[in-house]
């Protein structure tokens, strides 16, 4: 049954992913926003929400690690699974604002979460408002910066150019659609991948690390490499940083004001969460060299077989 679980959800995340696209290429052309603030914003939301769902469940029955595996796990998927599957796919031109603002923003976000983890081993209620707080100031910077330019910036628009003229009622539609599928596709990939897990014998930590995180991260791979596919690139690569930041920010943030995390395993602090700083922290040198602002196979190569090496030390060591 186990496996049933994984085919629908995958084919749900598919579809949702498809519909998340259009939705969001739709909405940049009508809010008059560049596509790379959508990416950030609007798909990054709703491929968040599996993370959501799964880590405020957990916390709320006591299952502190899930929460917190849940989440760097998802952040390194991010980078490792689902940045260099796109990549490998189709190279990704990446935008100037992604080392200007995104990436810094993402690694204050990933620090700030070590060092309050770090500080008593717990995220609290009032580091939560401060993660709620500092998210809605990063989006509210994206949106006026966005607006404050002259022209929507439309890179590679294939599909896109078939969207401008789309009613809000059929965006909305579509973002339903895809929210929806995304939640539902992503319960039942979780479902059948913790079954399988747990017949394997590992720890919750491990499980949260990779298979859930996996999971949960599947909506980001299914948007990005469709979005990839269409030529939709600033929505690939914005997807990816918007939603590490909005997993740390929102998910964590969300989840830490409604029940506080505590940190079960030192593993989470002395191994897992270096490496998704690491992931995080290697985009930049990758970013520039050897070829300036493009991800090429090359490099999705190299982060994908990092993230293999990751997975293999988690399950066998």
């Amino acid at each position: 049954m186990s496996i049933v679980y994984l085919l629908i959800g995958l084919t749900l995340l598919v579809i949702g992913g498809e519909y998340l696209v259009r939705a969001a290429v739709g909405l940049s052309f009508k809010l008059k926003l560049s596509k790379m603030v959508i990416g950030l914003t609007v798909v990054s939301f709703a491929t968040s929400m599996p993370e959501l769902i799964v880590s405020l469940q957990a916390a709320l029955k006591g299952f502190s690690d899930i929460s917190l595996g849940n989440i760097i796990g998802s952040n390194i998927a991010n980078i490792g699974l689902v940045l260099g599957v796109t990549a490998i796919i189709s190279p990704i031109v990446i935008d100037r604002d992604f080392y200007k603002y995104n990436w810094p923003v993402m690694m204050l976000f990933s620090i700030g979460l070590y060092f309050f983890l770090a500080n008593d081993n717990v995220l609290s209620l009032t580091e939560g408002i401060g993660f709620i707080i500092a998210m809605v100031l990063y989006l509210f910077f994206l949106i006026k910066q966005s607006k404050s330019k002259s022209r929507v910036e439309v890179d590679e628009v294939v599909a896109g150019d078939q969207l401008k003229g789309i009613s809000y009622i059929k965006i909305i539609i579509w973002l339903i659609i895809g929210g929806v599928a995304l939640w539902g596709g992503s319960e039942l990939l979780v479902k059948g991948a913790v079954d399988l897990a747990t017949a394997m014998g590992v720890s919750e930590r491990v499980i949260a690390v990779t298979m859930i995180a996996v999971g949960t991260s599947v909506p980001e791979l299914a948007a990005s490499v469709i979005a990839a596919l269409k030529k939709e690139k600033a929505i690939s690569f914005g997807n990816l940083i918007g939603s590490n930041v909005f997993n740390i920010g929102s998910v964590l943030g969300i989840t830490a004001i409604i029940h506080p995390i505590t940190v079960q395993s030192q593993e989470v602090l002395t191994n897992d969460i270096f490496w998704m700083l690491g992931f995080a922290l290697v985009l930049i040198p990758l970013a520039f060299l050897p070829k300036k602002l493009i991800f090429n196979r090359a490099k999705g190569l190299f982060i994908f077989a990092s993230y293999l090496l990751f997975i293999g030390l988690a399950l066998f060591n």
